[in-house]
């Protein structure tokens, strides 16, 4: 019997809500050691000394070689491709017809290897159904993460982070790192193995992101751990490493725009299981009222109008005046303890908060109010251990994104859907105080301020 494709599933459940706030898709998951140490320790790494963050088995990569890809990619994508050459890197988005985001993830240009592109599969499920469509001679090779895939993956990502990750690599290359500019790629040779790294960084601090073919993963490893050893290098696990997205401003899933009549075929082909699940207080049976634009998640830099592409039209209207912007926001410590406190009293408790990510779908979307308006949504949410805070990175409306503005976060769901993931509970609300996205001046500034 054929697999259920994403129309199918859609028309079952009464219509593309229904089907994703009761479906059993849980957050996404990270295939390495949930600890090495403790996560508020792992945590703290990256922003004190160094830190070693394992990318090789989360993430998706998709392959892609052949005569007319870039002008393939460049219609589908916001981006500029007019800097696209080898050793550089760039984070693509695509959105539909209407200007609303599908996915977004990270595109290397590895000359004769090929056209890499790395992240959820959100994205590159789009891109695979552009490439079949296309009629085009491209070549593609498909590597998803450690929990679908069988045997090892094509490469591994180790990424080097923190105020003394410099010194690291300079014990591992005996001088200074060279200069290289964010998102560009360069290439060392560390413990006898060529390894190339991506000038990036997943929490917002300094860092490269460094790759090679897998079997050379265990000795590259051993090289950072030993260089690092009297830095006070740390391993870090799956619960932290989750939590950076917080510290870099990213929001990682946002819901996929393809619920819209001109995508009816791209959901006849895609798989229903690659469909996620919906989770949060936001309530709406208009799956339109959970879209967002690149403007909206902070990605404004990554569109350019120098092309044609899909959505183009749409998103010129809105870039000198979006209408939303990206913020962190910063919950009130006794109202997330009154949370807490709710699950050791009797009664019905409020939704759990875990600790460090309380995300519990794949699409988090929890309302922001004042008074009883709704102002945004709440996506990504979690704790910080350095800056003792539990935060989410929100979209909200202008008139509420300066900082210091007081809102309130609708945490639980009501109705309460029918995902394993949801016990009984009450809503309740939290305040919270708008603040910068990125939370740390670095992070808005060196870090981020390259366009690309």
């Amino acid at each position: 019997m054929a697999s259920e494709n994403l129309e199918q599933a859609i028309a079952r459940a009464g219509g593309p809500v229904e089907l994703l706030r009761n479906t059993d898709y849980p957050a996404y998951t990270f295939p390495v050691a949930p600890e090495f140490t403790n996560w508020r320790s792992e945590q703290r790494s990256w922003a004190e000394s160094v830190a070693v963050l394992d990318l090789s088995h989360h993430m998706t990569d998709l392959v892609m070689r052949g005569e007319g890809l870039v002008e393939l990619l460049s219609s589908i994508s916001t981006n500029t491709f007019e800097n696209f050459r080898p050793m550089v890197a760039k984070q693509m988005v695509g959105v539909n017809h209407a200007g609303f985001v599908i996915g977004d993830g990270i595109l290397f240009n590895l000359g004769d290897e090929g056209v890499d592109l790395v992240g959820h599969h959100l994205l590159i499920d789009w891109v695979r159904y552009n490439i079949e469509r296309s009629g085009l001679a491209i070549e593609t090779q498909l590597d998803g993460n450690s929990t679908v895939r069988e045997g090892p993956p094509i490469f591994y990502r180790y990424q080097l982070q923190g105020p003394r990750a410099p010194e690291v690599l300079e014990k591992l290359l005996g001088g200074p790192a060279p200069s290289i500019a964010f998102f560009h790629i360069g290439e060392f040779e560390i413990a006898g193995r060529r390894v190339r790294g991506l000038r990036h960084g997943m929490a917002g601090q300094p860092g490269f992101e460094f790759f090679g073919p897998y079997a050379d993963a265990p000795t590259v490893l051993d090289a950072f751990l030993e260089a690092g050893a009297d830095l006070g290098i740390c391993r870090v696990g799956a619960k932290a490493y989750s939590s950076t997205p917080l510290e870099s401003g990213w929001v990682p899933t946002p819901l996929p725009a393809i619920f819209g009549d001109e995508l009816r075929a791209y959901r006849e082909w895609l798989p229903a299981a690659r469909a996620g699940s919906l989770a949060g207080s936001l309530f709406s049976e208009r799956i339109e009222d959970y879209y967002l634009t690149p403007f909206d998640l902070g990605l404004g830099r990554s569109v350019r109008f120098d092309h044609d592409f899909v959505g183009r039209e749409a998103l010129e209207r809105v870039a000198d005046r979006p209408s939303k912007r990206k913020v962190t926001l910063i919950w009130d410590p006794d109202d997330v303890a009154s949370v807490v406190k709710s699950q050791l009293t009797p009664g019905t408790p409020a939704k759990f908060i875990d600790f460090p990510k309380s995300r519990y779908g794949l699409y988090q979307f929890d309302a922001v109010l004042v008074g009883d308006e709704r102002v945004g949504v709440s996506t990504d949410c979690g704790y910080v251990t350095f800056d003792q805070l539990y935060m989410s990175l929100a979209c909200v409306d202008e008139a509420f994104a300066e900082s210091g503005q007081r809102v309130e976060v609708l945490w639980g769901e009501d109705p309460i859907s029918r995902k394993a993931q949801v016990e009984a509970h009450r809503q309740v609300r939290l305040r919270a105080t708008v603040a910068p996205a990125p939370f740390h001046e670095y992070a808005r500034s060196a870090y981020r301020g390259i366009q690309r």
